[in-house]
């Protein structure tokens, strides 16, 4: 049995995991620091039996809970964490958890429920195992050879036609995220959604289409609407994701052997589109890294750390931040800064070194500079000042 402890703080998980590998020689124990690497290593073993914290940076455990709730519909899932909120245990349940255990967890508890749950899951695979590979091994198959047409790329011989034989008609959709680097959590995010949605509007499937998209094929069912999907895929994606991305999607399409030109269509559209900003989050976020900065301003405030608090992209944080401050982050920060620093001159008490440390400068002359750049006088200048006005 293959067991996933899914947990930010590293003491727990390898607690966990010592106790497990302790009393269990045959189970193998993975880590995952964070939903991330929990997707990757979903995706890389066969995971029976996860054990996740709620609350972790990027996305809660339960919100991992529902995304994976039909691509992963054999795994076994134990909520743990430090809250007995009884909301928390509710959603747990409903989503399917088969226990909810609070931190510090009893290893008792631990081994009995993992005995229980190992049962559970030999009777389960003696049943299923079969027909579930059989299964996985056709949808690979199918996903990978419409990967490869779909992309106007060499299949050989391969007929797609018995692929196609029930969708007679057909849309597309192309979900596209714009960033730097490979996203595998947003990719895991996206895939899983769409994949639900097209299960619940019909009949079909998602494939990878590249590092930044993925490609959907839906048969919408009678009374089912494409524009009602998109709206309800934007707004999940609006909750979930990270990054900015886009949405693109076919006509009714009948000729399977258009599929190639429309792809390319879609990606040539993708490069004078819009992305989405998710405005709603954007304005949340922005919200949440201005109170960071005004409670952290002494701090080390780097931009890709802020961005990093709130989930975002460095670059789309700094572009949505100016957006909506009229500010860029640095001239922000800055100015945050020397207005706490005139409050801190009026105190005759403190050194000039001291206000610069305070307001996150541990060079003094850099702080002066900064000052006499922002209000046209030095620190000692602007003191001097107060001092004859108080003094009048």
């Amino acid at each position: 049995m293959n067991i996933l402890i899914v947990d930010d703080e590293k003491v727990i998980r390898e607690g966990i995991k010592r106790t497990l590998e302790n009393h269990f020689k045959d189970h193998a124990v993975f880590l995952a620091s964070n939903p991330e690497e929990a997707v990757m290593r979903l995706r890389s073993d066969r995971i029976d039996v996860v054990l996740t914290d709620i609350l972790m940076p990027g996305m809660s455990g339960l919100e991992l809970m529902k995304l994976t709730a039909d691509s992963y519909s054999h795994m076994k899932w134990v909520v743990i964490s430090a809250h007995s909120e009884f909301a928390y245990a509710q959603e747990a349940v409903r989503l399917g958890a088969k226990n909810y255990l609070l931190k510090p967890i009893g290893k008792e508890i631990l081994i009995e429920m993992i005995e229980k749950l190992g049962e559970e899951i030999m009777r389960e695979k003696e049943l299923t195992l079969d027909v579930e590979l059989l299964k996985v091994n056709r949808n690979y198959l199918r996903e990978a050879v419409f990967q490869r047409w779909a992309s106007g790329l060499d299949i050989g011989r391969i007929d797609v036609t018995p692929f196609m034989e029930s969708h007679p008609h057909f849309h597309l959709i192309m979900v596209k995220m714009d960033s730097e680097k490979v996203v595998h959590l947003e990719h895991f995010i996206i895939e899983n959604v769409l994949s639900e949605l097209i299960g619940r509007y019909g009949k079909g499937f998602v494939t990878i289409h590249d590092n930044k998209s993925l490609l959907g094929l839906i048969t919408l069912e009678e009374g089912r609407t494409l524009a009602s999907l998109l709206e309800e895929l934007r707004s999940h994606l609006i909750k979930y994701l990270r990054v900015p991305f886009q949405i693109m999607h076919t006509e009714q399409i009948e000729d399977v052997n258009a599929i190639p030109t429309e792809v390319h269509r879609m990606r040539q559209a993708s490069s004078t589109q819009v992305y989405e900003h998710y405005a709603s989050g954007g304005d949340q976020a922005i919200e949440v890294a201005q109170q960071y900065i005004r409670t952290h301003y002494h701090a080390d405030l780097s931009l890709e750390k802020v961005a990093s608090i709130v989930y975002l992209n460095p670059v789309y944080f700094s572009q949505l931040f100016k957006q909506k401050t009229g500010l860029g982050f640095k001239e922000y920060v800055i100015g945050l800064r020397m207005e706490q620093a005139k409050q801190l001159l009026l105190n005759r008490k403190l050194k000039l070194a001291d206000v610069a440390e305070r307001i996150g400068y541990q060079d003094i002359r850099h702080f002066s500079q900064l000052f006499r750049k922002k209000y046209g006088e030095t620190p000692s200048e602007f003191r001097q000042k107060s001092d004859a006005v108080q003094a009048e």
